[in-house]
């Protein structure tokens, strides 16, 4: 089965679904995007639950980069940005071991332990 997210006019994913694979021929569907999108009203584009194709998995709340063809993740934090691989990145390049970010100090801090 193939994966499919459906777009809205700013590119924001606002569903995801389970559907035919692009080399299914059904009642003389062959092109599940442009079917799906009629379907439902809304862009589709197929996406892979295997990051094969469009960088990564999309949820809902992604955005579809048009120009790149992938998906980006929302912004886990408001300072971190986007670097050109459409990644997010911290404002501090992450340090060895096992830290998680703190915006409100804009710093990364130890991880609790247990």
């Amino acid at each position: 089965m193939a994966h499919y997210a459906f777009l809205d006019s700013n590119n924001k994913v606002t569903q995801v679904i389970v559907g035919r694979n692009e080399t299914e021929v059904i009642d003389g569907i062959s092109d599940w995007e442009a079917h799906y999108s009629k379907v439902y009203g809304q862009r589709c584009v197929r996406l892979s639950y295997n990051n094969n194709i469009r960088k990564q998995y999309a949820g809902v709340g992604c955005t579809y980069d048009a120009v790149k063809d992938q998906f980006v993740a929302p912004q886990p934090y408001a300072s971190w940005s986007l670097d050109s691989n459409n990644d997010w990145q911290a404002p501090t390049p992450k340090p060895e071991g096992d830290y998680m970010w703190d915006e409100e100090t804009l710093a990364w801090v130890a991880a609790p332990v247990g």
